[in-house]
């Protein structure tokens, strides 16, 4: 196997650990592709932004958030801010009468509210500068020339890649939501979700 072809499936594995763990963007995309709404949207919009922020750190700009801090903040601050809306969301939803709440009031089911609520889920979260841009970026700003171009390959890939199978993949357990009982229990755990990860990054700004 050529060297480039190595960086690039290593890139794939780091990039792949990373975004397979378990978050609000990807429960969100589980979410919409359950109920089969907007799912080629929210898919592309997600998979594009890793691609924005991971070439973005691979090719040197993960300084930006080194040398000003306050971008950290702001985004963590108001990353927990719109969790915690969501999750609140997600709570009324889970405890509304079974008859009351359609599926269509549980995912967005419109063009902007797709790509606003995807675009929130990303950029609002601190950790996906640092998973993507730092971590990602600080290992494939090691290498150059046709090495670096197969790292930021190999680690864009797996994020099509992934988000491609939860997003279409979500089908196969939808049999099990045409029971509305099962959306309240998933409304519920993405509720403490949302909210666990909101106290996390207050709990990263004033500790």
């Amino acid at each position: 196997m050529s060297p480039t072809l190595t960086i690039f499936f290593q890139a794939f594995v780091l990039a792949a650990g990373l975004i397979m763990a378990i978050g609000a963007q990807n429960a969100h995309v589980l979410r919409q592709g359950i109920a089969g709404h907007f799912v080629g949207v929210t898919v592309v919009m997600c998979a594009f932004f890793d691609t924005v922020l991971m070439t973005a750190g691979v090719y040197g700009f993960g300084w930006l958030l080194q040398t000003v801090p306050s971008l950290e903040s702001i985004a963590r601050l108001g990353g927990a801010a719109f969790l915690l809306w969501y999750g609140v969301r997600c709570v009324r939803s889970a405890l509304a009468p079974l008859d009351e709440v359609s599926i269509e009031a549980r995912v967005a089911t419109n063009w902007v509210a797709a790509i606003t609520t995807v675009t929130a889920f990303t950029l609002l979260n601190p950790h996906v500068y640092l998973d993507t841009v730092v971590l990602i970026g600080s290992i494939g700003g090691v290498y150059q020339g046709a090495e670096r171009l197969a790292f930021a390959a190999g680690a864009v890939t797996a994020s099509w890649a992934w988000f491609i199978c939860l997003g279409y993949g979500a089908r196969l357990v939808r049999p099990w939501f045409e029971n509305p009982r099962a959306w309240q229990v998933l409304d519920g755990v993405i509720a403490l979700v949302m909210f666990s990860i909101a106290a996390a990054l207050l709990w990263e700004e004033f500790a």
